[in-house]
């Protein structure tokens, strides 16, 4: 497997590496580092959860599948759980139909098989990482739902044209569901992307200030129409663009 030696381009972009194997590790470590990625290696399941699961997120995680202490798809499984969205490459050196079908199952974005040319799997990186960087709907400078408007410049919102008070935290919120509309969000990831808060928390806190937001925003706060429970998981925010979750995956804390 070809590594060059010298840098081609630059990206910036966080990346994580989780892979056991020390010379493979270290020459993807060292080939994307040149070529300006900010690079961490993880050698062991647990680590590489820890990691993924620890702010800032990462940008793109390439993920071995045969990992010590977790394997790759129960570090998937639990990262994806705990509400981490950065984009995954599956790593590995089987190339079975049904062995991909899991990962793509558990969430990852694409798989590369190994022995892999490292020209290949560097166009494979930035394939996704432009298809998740554009992957969220822009929201301009004013998104309106229903007889909502939310005005991002002065971080404002009206109703019916009347002025709605929202604390700061609030407005945060409504903003990241307003980013993430039409995708369930859980309850982990808003503790991590709009709290700040990483690792094993539980907390009724969010449920309790998105209630009050609904109080603000919903026709019928007790059914609400837009910011929707996801049974189990967290939230969805739908509108008339996008679709909302089945009847019987939704219903209100």
């Amino acid at each position: 497997m070809p590594f060059p030696s010298s840098a081609t381009g630059a990206s910036e972009a966080r990346l994580l590496i989780a892979e056991d194997d020390p010379d493979l590790g270290s020459s993807l470590e060292s080939f994307f580092a040149q070529h300006g990625y900010e690079v961490h290696h993880a050698t062991e399941g647990e680590d590489a959860l820890q990691e993924m699961t620890t702010l800032p997120p990462y940008d793109l995680v390439l993920l071995d599948v045969r990992l010590p202490q977790k394997d790759g798809f129960e570090v998937l499984r639990e990262a994806r759980q705990s509400g981490v969205d950065s984009p995954v490459i599956m790593l590995t050196v089987k190339d079975e139909h049904e062995h991909k079908l899991r990962g793509f199952d558990l969430g990852a974005d694409d798989y590369v098989t190994k022995p892999f040319d490292a020209k290949e799997l560097a166009a494979r990186v930035e394939a996704v990482l432009s298809r998740s960087q554009s992957a969220l709907p822009d929201t301009g400078d004013v998104f309106a739902f229903g007889n909502v408007s939310v005005h991002f410049p002065d971080e404002t919102v009206t109703r019916d044209s009347e002025p709605v008070g929202l604390t700061d935290l609030e407005f945060d919120i409504l903003t990241y569901f307003i980013e993430h509309r039409g995708r369930t969000v859980s309850r982990e990831q808003l503790l991590r992307d709009v709290w700040g808060i990483s690792g094993d928390i539980t907390t009724r806190t969010i449920d309790r200030h998105v209630a009050s937001l609904r109080k603000k925003i919903e026709p019928t706060p007790d059914e609400p129409a837009y910011l929707q429970t996801v049974y189990g998981i967290g939230y969805k925010f739908v509108t008339d663009d996008v679709p909302g979750p089945s009847p019987s995956a939704s219903q209100t804390d």
